[in-house]
């Protein structure tokens, strides 16, 4: 009996030891290939390489906003700062219950106007529009009944005048240079249907006429944390996948995409928490379906400022919405994993998302278990365990001061000497603490989360650091 017991802890064991190198072997790859590609777009901003052009693609910018009073109007400042020739701004107030509306209406003195808007997209109606321009900037505001999200999006997009329209959440902030940048894969190839840009973390950064003047972290440890994380996200695994046309998230803070091709899938969902990642993957399906020929693209130069959650009962509310979505849309085109015309989206994007995303908590809540039992019955090296423990947090942590000292490099941001000494040690905070504490909550997400309708997840808000 004993004897069986130990062959399956065996087999426990390898499956485990193989599931954490191909992570690591994952990590390791996206970190190289993500700094390599930095460095290389660094040696072309310095060389003055990039691309020169007079012709400007027009671009829809659509900001939906739902009780975003404190953050709305430093959004649309925001925007105006921006280098890019020809584009407008939309916003659309999806019922807000504060002075959304009013704090636009007042700061940019817009002025209400008849505008009937063709629903191209299915949507809730629209109760009253403004119209108002801000050096030559057509800012266009939409009130209009409650619908969550996805309905704004929706309605953004059928108010929208521009083959590609950009969304971007209403607590963010634009680099004056974002929008040349994201929209540089489409003038290199117009097979590019979507592109994501780099989201980065806004506690605590001053930014001045769209650029960055003074970047300082926080003391609040819960937001160093998630910059730790977002650098391993923004910076490495995407990057990755962008090699393979792999990408199946594009931020709802901050994307482009290709008008006529999202209204041929119908939108954004609105019966689906993650909306944004639910509309890239359906239109991976819908061209793979199709044979359409496409490109989703991601451009870390096209960078986005946005606030991330201050408190731990914030952080807990947005993760468990972000899992529950990731779990609708890998679920709703499950049909990608096992269509060969899924090509590698099927084969690696997916099964990643699937495996190392979506049910890593339960795999790793197992491991946990079957410590604990093997411990329990005494068939545990635990010399060994500790020693293999360190080794992988090690590495990890590693990978992740990696990540983030080369964006800070890359983007010319000046860190002092107490913020770099809070990074390093934090990292294996994050690393042990954090991602432990974010694996139970993603668990628990199926169990606990109920979707309230038109609900927004929204998260508390702070004034945003613009220096006017």
């Amino acid at each position: 009996m004993m004897d069986s017991i130990k062959l399956l802890f065996e087999y426990v064991a390898i499956f485990f030891i193989c599931y954490m190198l191909v992570y690591s072997t994952f990590l390791f790859l996206s970190v190289t290939v993500g700094t390599s590609v930095l460095y290389k777009q660094l040696q072309r901003r310095q060389m003055k390489n990039e691309l020169q052009h007079d012709y400007y693609i027009p671009i829809s910018i659509i900001v939906p906003a739902y009780n975003e009073d404190v953050t709305v109007v430093d959004t649309v400042i925001s925007l105006l700062n921006s280098k890019y020739q020809l584009f407008e701004i939309i916003v659309v107030d999806d019922g807000s219950k504060d002075n959304t509306s009013q704090a636009l209406i007042d700061y940019f003195e817009l002025n209400p106007i008849e505008r009937p808007i063709r629903k191209l997209i299915p949507c809730m109606p629209e109760e009253a529009c403004y119209l108002g321009y801000r050096d030559n900037i057509q800012i266009t505001l939409i009130r209009k009944k409650n619908g969550g999200k996805a309905d704004s999006l929706n309605m953004g997009i059928n108010a929208s005048q521009f083959p590609y329209f950009i969304c971007m959440d209403a607590d963010s902030m634009l680099q004056d240079d974002a929008l040349e940048k994201i929209i540089q894969p489409v003038l290199e190839n117009r097979d590019v249907i979507a592109c994501g840009g780099l989201i980065n973390i806004a506690n605590g950064v001053t930014i001045k006429n769209g650029k960055v003047i003074k970047y300082k972290l926080p003391n609040n440890i819960l937001i160093i944390m998630q910059a730790l994380e977002y650098n391993r996200s923004f910076l490495a695994s995407r990057i990755f996948w962008d090699q393979f046309n792999g990408n199946l998230i594009i931020s709802g803070a901050f994307g482009l995409f290709r008008k006529d091709m999202v209204i041929n899938v119908g939108g954004y969902d609105h019966d689906t928490l993650g909306e944004d990642m639910e509309l890239v993957v359906k239109l991976h399906s819908f061209c793979r379906s199709h044979q359409i020929p496409y490109s989703i693209k991601y451009e870390p130069d096209a960078i986005c400022w946005s606030q991330v959650p201050e408190t731990m009962s914030d952080l807990i509310k947005q993760r468990r919405r972000w899992h529950l979505g990731l779990s609708q849309s890998l679920w709703k085109h499950r049909n990608l994993i096992v269509n060969p015309k899924s090509g590698i989206v099927g084969l690696t994007s997916y099964s990643y998302f699937l495996f190392y995303e979506l049910l890593s908590p339960f795999i790793e809540l197992f491991g946990l278990l079957t410590i604990m039992l093997a411990f329990s019955v005494n068939i545990i090296n635990v010399q060994f365990m500790i020693i293999f423990y360190l080794i992988y947090a090690g590495f990890g942590a590693i990978l992740s001061l990696t990540a983030f000292f080369a964006r800070i490099h890359t983007q010319n941001l000046k860190l002092d000497l107490f913020d770099v000494l809070k990074v390093i040690s934090l990292c294996l905070l994050e690393n042990a603490g954090l991602r432990l504490v974010i694996a139970f909550v993603r668990m628990t997400s199926f169990f606990r989360y109920k979707k309230k309708k038109n609900h927004w997840g929204e998260i508390t808000r702070q004034k945003m650091n613009i220096d006017l």
